[in-house]
C-alpha cells in the first residue's frame, strides 16, 4: 500500500495503491493490482487500523493508476477498487 489518507466527504480512511505505467501497452496499471497483492494490501490496512487500536471507522481500498502520456501524468482514481479479501476480517 502506498498511501493512507481520509476522505473527509464521507469520513473514510482510504488505503491506496498507486499504479503507473507508460502506456497501456501492458494493460491499465490498475489490473497489475492482483489478488495477492490485495490480500498483501489488505495485511498492511488490518495492521495499520490494529496501531489504531481498531477504530469504529470506515475504510476502503483504492487504486490510483497514473498513466504518463507525452511526459504528462494521466490520473485516474478508482474508488472501492476491491474490498477487504478473504480470508480477513474487520
Amino acid at each position: 500500500m502506498d498511501l493512507v489518507c481520509r476522505d473527509k466527504t464521507c469520513a473514510t480512511l482510504v488505503f491506496a495503491e498507486v499504479k503507473t505505467r507508460r502506456g497501456l501497452g501492458f494493460g491499465a496499471p490498475g489490473e497489475a493490482v492482483t489478488r495477492d497483492k490485495q490480500k498483501l494490501i489488505a495485511r498492511g490496512a488490518l495492521a495499520w487500523l490494529r496501531l489504531l487500536d481498531n477504530p469504529d471507522i470506515l475504510f476502503r481500498f483504492d487504486i490510483v493508476e497514473v498513466v504518463v502520456e507525452n511526459d504528462r501524468p494521466v490520473f485516474n482514481i478508482i474508488k472501492n477498487a476491491f474490498t477487504l479479501p478473504e480470508p480477513y476480517l474487520y
